[in-house]
């Protein structure tokens, strides 16, 4: 069970103490609502509360709040509830009753289309409208209603009973006691649900006639988009204009919610009045609401968010003889900090639950923050994994152990059960692959060899649209048996194609299966959008080998969730050649890096420089600790062209700049960060990969063609318009959003099915509306270079940029811009060339900003050929500006801007940085065009006035230790080979102690201690200027440089 080390962890599980419970016990039938319903913005983020973020968002288009609508629909669905027969209630059957005349209005079929793009196995789509009532009330201020999961989906109309505002209040109360209220929660559950929204003209102009209100709406109370107790307190003080209390509604007895707050003498409603008293009985009535389901569904304890979950876990086999382990560990730092925590240990047990890792000494892996996300009212902070695994020793689980800077430590073991992981099959998703457009699939599974005697299938569970006017998809199965292939090392390859059919394969679900029944081994639940569109060649095989077994155990699938696999123990393994080595290294050994000709659908492109003055791939750019070439292509999905530079960074781009010259493979000489054996370029070099599909680029060697990526002038009813920018102050289109990492033009087009315009930008995003909000002008198509997310074969804007359509039956000569006034700064000089397609801003900067307060501006500096001139955090935004980057840098005593949008601090300047002239940092600022932000390799550099910051240096001792130079790395190994570890906290005394009782010791990088009694060849020394790299523990101290070692030797007495 977990063990509690510390108070300081007291916040960390605190949501314990809220619900009564500790995390439920993983892999849980849950998780995937869980993380719907929490895990909303930033790194990961589902994005579920897109719609009603705010709350006054009005999606479904003028005056229909979303939030309202969603609340809406969750009690429209259940009020068909008959307690007496146990039908009906929350189970989605609103999706066949839109047309019955009780459910009008235009909101519950586009709630139901956007909760579509969450229905699967695992979300239900009853279990989505309950999500979207505690969402939106979640979202306009209301108390967080408890929710439970499990529900259960209708496959047709339930009878009518949704209450009319005509009805009498003995209907009323008939109606309600048939769902299981009683009369005073009738009332309660009427003035719950109605302090949101309005009624509107198009539904009821009896009661709201044309002409009056706003948008052809009036609100049930004066603050109609925030969840407050003004619906009861003007209701009782007089001062109401509800159209459903006051009004033409009074005269056609249709004063409904009149007739229920008054229908006992106002004595429930009045016990209301308070807002503390309204957000109970709300939070109440509301969870009552949503748990009404049908006889026979039983509905799971309130879900909360994990402390510790671990996150889309996955094992690659990637040669014949090495797994691949990865995912993320998501921390909950609602009350504890990100900053706070220090690392996270995952620790693995192997195939048989012991502890051979091969030659490893220690089956365990650490990792740092990589990215935050938030929801409604928790933070989380991600710990990548990226972790290699021998493929004959494998893994059955793993256990987890978040640590602290403070030193403390919490350890999680899965409620006693750890967290399992199976190794006996693996969707391997580089050799699997999905081509949108047609919805052809090949899927490739790994077998280990101990299970190839059973039946191995493929399984598709995916959605196809109804021709019908109910908006939620169709949710099918598909089983196909796999065939089997080759083996390599302990495993054999099996493979299978499907066709799915419906246009939706990128929601589809993947998986394979050894086995049937409960005896059956799984990998499921794998995103279809996540494969490539071509499938990778295997291309590192090994020897096949036997796996015998003498016992079984019992085990959870890694995503599963109540399959069970069977675990062997005690393997024997028998191979006609050796494949585990051992050292007496008490970290693991380092293992001989390689260039990598293939990854995903991307294939080796060399190595070259950046551009002059610009960057070779001017896309998005990622900076990290953790960075491998698999990170960096998922980072670039839907882009022809990434790489890889400095060892962290990934940068994207559909061109190379035409300045970018091809240099020789050995000077991308950098391991990445994240993976040992691969390289990830070097300083001004980049590790270049492009894809293998067909590109309308040429800056790279020409592809494999799979398919054409070109402009597609139409797109259903919408024809192209063009290329055009975001508005001035704002978004282009306001009317409804979404983003998704499958997306494509047809997704886009499907949801703003309902309005005139749609566009995509940044390869994944989609906006819908009905006019261009002013300052939004058309610009050059070239502009719009980034491709799809889920369809490399079509264009989907670019940052800033929006691949417009519009309905074909509107004319698309020019766009409906409305009025607004111009926010273009005095201070901008523009420029503007009238033609058909383009308008050009040509913005005239101020000199170069004296100070960005603390700070003064030192003048324009060099990078380093091998190293960061200012080794301290840094950070890539598009709107980075000076104040941007002093703020981020305010505990050092320098910072400097890069390439227009990077930060870089530190409280030391390299020495081998050089200043150049100024006007050599000519790149304005991402986020403010009349700042300079330096240029290529080139450094806008800021100190604070007045401060002495520590001059690094090479002590001549250390101790008993005498500094002996600055070296290079072996080739291929390590010049030190004793044993290493590394740190955030390095310093040269760290590394003294560690290498006690070697001849040798040497710091690289910062953070990085190697010990060891003699260089290995190719070892030289070299200047000790090219050793630069302060310490990450101690500004006043050298540690190396990247592929540099500062060196010291034992003393002898």
């Amino acid at each position: 069970m977990m063990r509690l080390t510390a108070a300081a962890f007291a916040g960390l599980l605190s949501f314990a103490a809220t619900t009564g419970r500790a995390d439920p016990t993983w892999p849980a039938a849950t998780d995937e609502m869980e993380e719907i319903v929490f895990q909303l913005q930033g790194f990961k983020g589902r994005l579920f509360n897109d719609l009603i973020n705010p709350c006054n968002n009005e999606a479904a288009g003028p005056g229909r709040v979303t939030a309202s609508e969603w609340l809406r629909l969750a009690f429209h669905d259940m009020a068909t509830a008959n307690r007496f027969s146990q039908t009906g209630g929350l189970d989605a059957s609103v999706q066949f009753e839109l047309n019955n005349g009780e459910n009008t209005g235009p909101g519950h079929a586009t709630s139901l289309q956007f909760f579509a793009n969450y229905l699967s196995s695992r979300s239900s789509m009853a279990d989505l409208i309950a999500a979207g009532a505690y969402a939106s009330v979640r979202a306009c201020g209301g108390p967080i209603i408890p929710l439970r999961m499990g529900r259960r989906d209708a496959a047709s109309a339930n009878n009518v009973g949704v209450p009319q505002p005509q009805n009498s209040v003995a209907t009323f109360r008939q109606q309600f006691d048939r769902m299981g209220f009683t009369a005073a929660e009738m009332v309660q559950v009427v003035a719950c649900g109605h302090t949101l929204g309005g009624v509107h003209t198009a539904e009821f102009p009896q009661i709201v006639p044309p002409g009056t209100g706003v948008n052809g709406q009036v609100g049930l109370d004066s603050t109609s988009a925030a969840y407050d107790n003004k619906v009861v307190t003007e209701y009782l003080d007089g001062t109401t204009k509800s159209p459903l209390i006051v009004g033409p509604a009074v005269a056609i007895n249709r004063h409904s919610d009149f007739k229920v707050f008054n229908s006992d003498g106002n004595a429930t409603i009045s016990a209301m009045s308070s807002p503390e008293a309204f957000r109970a009985v709300c939070q109440r009535v509301l969870q009552k609401m949503i748990d009404v389901v049908p006889g026979g569904v039983v509905l799971t304890e309130p879900i909360a968010p994990y402390a510790v979950k671990p996150v889309d876990m996955q094992l690659t086999l990637v040669s014949g003889n090495r797994l691949l382990l990865t995912g993320n560990v998501r921390v909950r730092t609602t009350d504890l900090p990100a900053s706070s925590i220090d690392n996270v240990v995952l620790t693995w047990k192997d195939r048989i639950g012991g502890n051979s890792c091969g030659s490893a000494t220690s089956c365990s892996t650490t990792s740092t923050l990589q990215g935050v996300s938030n929801g409604f009212d928790d933070t989380f902070g991600f710990f990548p994994i990226s972790v290699y695994i021998p493929a004959y020793e494998g893994i059955s689980s793993f256990t987890l152990k978040v640590n602290l800077k403070s030193g403390d430590s919490q350890s999680y073991d899965n409620n006693g059960n750890l967290y399992p992981m199976t190794d006996g099959i693996i969707f391997q998703k580089p050799q699997s692959c999905l081509l949108q457009g047609s919805g052809a699939l090949t899927a490739t599974a790994l077998v280990r060899n101990d299970l190839t005697d059973l039946p191995i299938s493929l399984g598709a569970s995916y959605l196809t649209p109804r021709n019908t006017d109910n908006p939620v998809p169709v949710l099918n199965n598909a089983n196909i048996v796999m065939t089997k292939g080759d083996c390599s090392g302990a495993y054999t390859f099996y493979s299978a194609s499907f066709t799915i059919p419906g246009g939706l394969s990128y929601n589809a679900r993947i998986s394979v299966t050894a086995g049937e029944g409960e005896g059956a081994v799984t990998d499921d639940f794998n995103h279809g959008g996540a494969l490539g569109g071509t499938c990778v060649a295997f291309s590192d095989a090994a020897s096949c080998s036997s796996i015998t077994t003498s016992s079984a155990v019992s085990s959870l699938s890694s995503t599963a969730l109540v399959s069970s696999s069977t675990l062997l123990s005690s393997p024997t393994v028998t191979s006609s050649s050796a494949v585990v080595s051992s050292t007496t290294s008490s970290v693991t050994a380092s293992p001989t890096p390689a260039k990598k000709s293939v990854v995903g659908g991307y294939a080796f492109a060399g190595c070259w420089t950046e551009g002059t003055g610009t960057r070779a791939l001017s896309g998005p750019a990622f900076a990290y600790d953790g960075m491998t070439l698999e990170t960096c292509m998922t980072n670039c999905t839907g882009f022809d062209l990434w790489g890889t530079e400095y060892g962290r960074e990934c940068y994207c781009a559909n061109n190379l700049h035409s300045t970018s010259q091809r240099a020789p493979p050995e000077d991308c000489n950098m391991l990445c960060s994240g993976d040992p054996t691969e390289y990830c370029g070097a300083g001004n070099r980049i590790e270049l990969y492009s894809t293998t599909a067909t590109r309308s680029t040429t800056a790279t060697p020409t592809p494999t063609p799979t398919g054409t990526l070109s402009r597609k002038p139409t797109v259903g009813p919408y024809a192209l318009v063009g290329c055009q920018t975001e508005a001035t102050t704002g978004r282009a289109l306001t009317g409804a959003m979404y983003a998704d990492g499958s997306m494509t033009l047809e997704s886009c087009a499907t949801f703003c099915s309902s309005f005139t315009y749609f566009g995509v930008e940044y390869s994944r995003e989609c906006f819908c509306g009905n006019s261009l909000s002013a300052g939004s002008v058309p610009a050059p198509q070239s502009d719009c270079s980034m491709t799809c997310a889920g369809d490399r074969f079509e264009y989907c804007g670019a940052g800033n940029r929006l691949e417009l359509y519009k309905l074909a039956t509107e004319p698309t000569s020019s766009a409906a811009v409305s009025s607004g006034p111009s926010s273009i700064p005095n201070n901008i000089s523009t420029t503007t060339t009238p033609t058909t397609s383009t308008s050009t801003t040509a913005i005239t900067l101020s000199e170069t900003t004296p100070t960005a307060s603390p700070y003064t501006f030192l003048g324009c500096y060099t990078e380093l050929p091998t190293s960061r001139a200012l080794s301290g955090p840094s950070y890539a935004s598009r709107s980075m500006t000076l104040d941007s980057c002093a703020s981020f840098c305010s505990a050092f005593q320098y910072f400097a801007t890069e390439y227009a949008s990077e930060c870089y601090c530190g409280n030391s300047l390299a020495p081998s940085s050089s200043q150049v002239p100024t006007s050599d940092c000519n790149m304005p600022c991402a986020g403010n065009p009349l700042q300079y932000c330096g240029a290529g390799n080139r450094l806008q550099l800021y100190s604070l006035p007045n401060s002495e910051a520590p001059v690094p240096s090479h002590p001549a001792t250390i101790g008993s230790w005498i500094f002996s130079g600055c070296r290079t790395e072996a080739t291929g190994t390590r010049a030190l080979s004793g044993k290493a570890t590394a740190s955030s906290d390095m310093t040269l005394e760290i590394c003294a102690d560690f290498c006690e009782g070697f001849e040798l010791f040497g710091t690289e990088y910062g953070g990085e201690c190697y010990c060891g009694d003699g260089f290995a060849e190719g070892s030289v020394e070299v200047d000790e200027g090219e050793c630069n790299m302060v310490c990450n523990g101690d500004e006043g101290e050298w540690c190396g440089a990247g592929d540099r070692l500062s060196v010291y030797r034992a003393g002898r007495d």
